[in-house]
């Protein structure tokens, strides 16, 4: 059965988030009316002087947003551009799908938020050096922590000892 809303009429709940400028609202209850399997919806609005979030990018999902209201302006690796009502961007996985938006208008822009759903989703956000990832929580890490594969690894066969493991004498 299809699922059907208006976007006038979907109950808007605001994300206030530490930062001002970071300030927008969302559909409290589009995916209880969109039950997807493989996608998550959400229709947000962002006000006048607004970011959406931080300049980012996933390696696990794909996005695409829809502007249904007014003009947003937005951030890619290849620069700025406005995207205007009925217009839509998709971003790839990866360094190339990095995206942001920020409101240059008086007006509120309205747009729908489709994101391919993963149960495990890893996000990098390239101007502050963080990886977010994001399973049932988010985990939020710095980038300049990254380690070789096998660090602190070296010493496994006491470890294993220490833990009571007696290896077969040959």
């Amino acid at each position: 059965m299809p699922s059907i809303f208006n976007k006038d009429k979907l109950e808007m709940k605001l994300v206030e988030p530490e930062l001002e400028e970071f300030t927008w609202k969302k559909s409290s209850k589009l995916n209880a009316i969109v039950q997807s399997d493989d996608y998550v919806f959400d229709v947000k609005t962002i006000g006048p002087g607004k970011f959406s979030y931080p300049y980012h990018y996933h390696y696990n999902s794909e996005e695409i947003f829809v502007v249904l209201k007014g003009k947003i302006t937005l951030r890619t690796p290849e620069g700025f551009q406005d995207i205007t009502e009925g217009e839509f961007a998709f971003f790839e996985k990866g360094p190339s799908g990095a995206h942001q938006l920020y409101n240059n208008t008086d007006d509120i822009c309205t747009y729908l938020d489709i994101r391919s759903k993963k149960e495990l989703d890893v996000c990098e956000y390239p101007d502050s050096e963080k990886i977010n990832i994001m399973n049932a929580r988010s985990m939020i890490f710095t980038k300049g922590q990254e380690v070789d594969y096998f660090y602190k690894e070296d010493d496994v066969l006491n470890k294993w000892i220490k833990l009571g493991f007696e290896f077969n004498k040959k």
